[in-house]
């Protein structure tokens, strides 16, 4: 079946880095975009990033543009966004996504806290 698991959070000083893996079993990566969401304490999901399945267009909320970048190796069946200049509000728990044939899967999170 699809899986989506995430990993690589952590408690993280602001201003530090982090690289949050998601690594997709159950269907062809490589076919398919997929997407970086988070959901802070208290507040509704947001979409973060995504990235097309070739690897050759991305897309980041303004928040973090400049800060994150998504990636991905097919041949892991791995998506990773790498998180630089980390500050509090980065703090929440981080999934991934991918729609397959109009259902959207979702991976169970890794927590980020940022906090000195």
């Amino acid at each position: 079946q699809v899986q989506l698991v995430e990993s690589g959070g952590g408690l993280v000083q602001p201003g530090g880095s982090l690289t949050l893996s998601c690594v997709a079993s159950g269907f062809t990566l490589d076919y398919y975009a997929i997407g970086w969401f988070r959901r802070a304490p208290g507040k509704e999901r947001e979409a973060i990033s995504c990235i097309s399945s070739s690897g050759s267009s991305t897309n980041y909320r303004d928040s973090v543009k400049g800060r994150f970048t998504i990636r991905r190796d097919n041949a892991k069946n791995t998506v990773y966004l790498q998180m630089s200049d980390v500050k509090p509000e980065d703090t929440a728990v981080y999934y991934c996504n991918v729609m397959l044939a109009g259902i959207n899967y979702w991976g169970k999170g890794t927590l980020v806290t940022v906090s000195s």
